[in-house]
């Protein structure tokens, strides 16, 4: 829904399964703007290596400890479509929407 809701917005959104599939996306030399990611996901080298080049909008849930620290955008479960959405929109632009 979130992938949707960003095309209907115009942006060129993929969604992927899991950490993997991102990763063999990312290794065929597509480098996303932006990433939007659970936080339950496991944080491989490729991962990290990412994060420091792209901004990530990292979804928790509400108990879970720290999260990702180099995330650009942290949300926190219970949490809305278009939260998400204008979290992608914000990093996209730099700043707020």
């Amino acid at each position: 829904m979130v992938r949707a809701e960003l095309r209907e917005r115009g942006i060129d959104a993929l969604g992927m399964r899991n950490a993997a599939e991102a990763g063999a996306h990312i290794a065929s030399g597509t480098l996303p703007s932006a990433v939007v990611l659970e936080a339950c996901a496991r944080a491989g080298p490729g991962l990290e290596s990412l994060a420091r080049r792209v901004p990530f909008v990292v979804v928790a849930s509400a108990v879970q400890g720290q999260v990702w620290p180099r995330a650009a955008r942290l949300l926190r479960r219970p949490v809305r479509i278009g939260e998400i959405v204008t979290a992608v929109l914000e990093v996209l632009r730099g700043g707020p929407a």
